[in-house]
């Protein structure tokens, strides 16, 4: 670098990966894992119980807006350290008031909900879009996988902490409270706003070289500095969020229905469980894989490629049964892949289109919206089984919104900025 200090931005990524795992792991999977404990001592009927995981899901999604305004006034270090402030004030809430099902939805469902949408997606996903050009995609999926190794690690140590204290639910929030201050710490120490603070540029290029030469994936990203009020009245955002939603939909019913869909079945709870868990490996390969295409070939083409796995991964689960554990097995592969895949896609194609400063509010935005949606899709599910007593119709109609969203993306291609639209005019008159 300029300064002679070694790029940041690779260490940064490790901060990331670190705090993702920290703040997903153990608030949400372990947090899972608590609440079942929880139960036995709070009665609630499963209505009630899966209630709180749908407010989970609604709240992480319709907080980003505000996400988004908080890291353009404060920044990405400050907006983690009120999403590890939320954390720890919701999982204290969890160890010492909750005693009664409202208490239990209020803490889980709002206040964890919220904080993880403050420290976990859009954060994450500004910060390297401001860090990394060149290799942004790459940068994106490595921090990405953290989510993929949070279910292994976070749930396992959380269930012996509770069975080595004789089921004290209450003692593992409080750890849990623990790690989340100590996400605090980590973010605001060694979280770094744009690599301009310290001296760098994105990706360790020199400056020298990046004003004598084009980056080599300049067709793939904007050069133009869009403004948010910019990005909205652009086609390609609005269909880049109905791509989003799309790909978001079989994930939301897959993992509010895959267990149950496989002890419809008849396969083993054990053979289920282990098929979930190859779901999170799925994601953590799609993810892999998705960062290394977004810095090769158009957005567009590697967001698609990422919903095709849902095609395919919805014709094997249904053909999912004892003697067909391969299918289940692939089938969750390719499920956690198409959604870890498409998502990696989804994040890193908005700061290619339209550029840093404008991507923490279009991606909160896009996160909202998209949740909205999608928070429909266990309830869907649900009640498509009630009506066919199988689950086979719902993942047609998955198969069917993926279509949808391939649709959309065929006509997601880079978007021209306003000042060449001007130009374009001026042209013709």
């Amino acid at each position: 670098m300029g300064n002679g200090q070694k790029f940041y931005g690779w260490k940064l990524v490790g901060v990331l990966w670190t705090l993702y795992l920290l703040n997903m792991g153990f608030p949400l999977y372990g947090g899972a894992v608590i609440n079942s404990f929880m139960l036995k001592e709070i009665p609630m009927d499963r209505a009630t119980y899966g209630l709180g995981f749908s407010l989970l899901n609604l709240f992480v999604g319709t907080s980003a807006i505000l996400v988004g305004m908080s890291i353009t006034k404060w920044g990405v270090r400050k907006t983690f350290v009120i999403g590890s402030g939320l954390l720890a004030v919701g999982t204290i809430w969890l160890s010492q008031v909750a005693s009664q099902p409202w208490h239990y939805l209020v803490g889980f469902g709002f206040l964890v909900g919220c904080g993880l949408g403050f420290s976990t997606i859009v954060t994450l996903s500004t910060t390297v879009t401001r860090w990394f050009v060149k290799f942004r995609g790459r940068a994106m999926a490595l921090a990405m996988t953290a989510s993929g190794f949070a279910g292994f690690i976070g749930a396992p140590a959380i269930n012996q902490l509770i069975s080595a204290t004789g089921g004290n639910w209450r003692l593992a929030w409080l750890v849990v409270t623990g790690i989340a201050v100590t996400s605090a710490v980590i973010a605001w120490l060694f979280v770094k706003e744009r690599p301009q603070d310290i001296g760098q540029i994105p990706d360790g290029q020199e400056a020298e070289a990046t004003a004598a030469a084009a980056p080599v994936n300049s067709a793939l990203v904007t050069k133009y500095a869009w403004q948010p009020a910019e990005v909205y009245k652009s086609v390609t955002y609005w269909l880049t969020v109905l791509a989003a939603a799309a790909s978001q939909w079989p994930f939301f019913f897959f993992t509010a229905h895959w267990i149950m869909h496989l002890k419809g079945k008849g396969i083993s709870p054990a053979d289920a469980a282990f098929a979930m868990g190859m779901f999170t490996m799925g994601g953590i390969f799609g993810r892999l894989i998705s960062g290394w295409l977004m810095d090769r070939i158009a957005a567009r083409y590697v967001f698609m490629l990422g919903i095709c796995c849902y095609f395919v991964g919805s014709y094997l689960a249904v053909q999912a049964a004892p003697g067909a554990l391969t299918a289940a097995y692939a089938a969750a592969i390719l499920y956690g892949a198409g959604f870890g895949w498409s998502f990696v896609a989804q994040n890193t194609m908005l700061g290619h289109f339209f550029g840093s400063a404008a991507f923490p509010k279009v991606n909160g935005m896009l996160q909202a919206i998209s949740a909205i949606i999608v928070s429909a899709a266990g309830v869907v599910g649900g009640k498509l089984f009630d009506a066919f007593q199988s689950y086979t119709p719902a993942f047609q109609l998955n198969a069917a919104i993926c279509l949808v969203g391939i649709i959309c993306l065929i006509f997601t291609t880079m978007p021209k900025a306003p000042s060449a639209k001007c130009s374009d005019d001026t042209a013709k008159v």
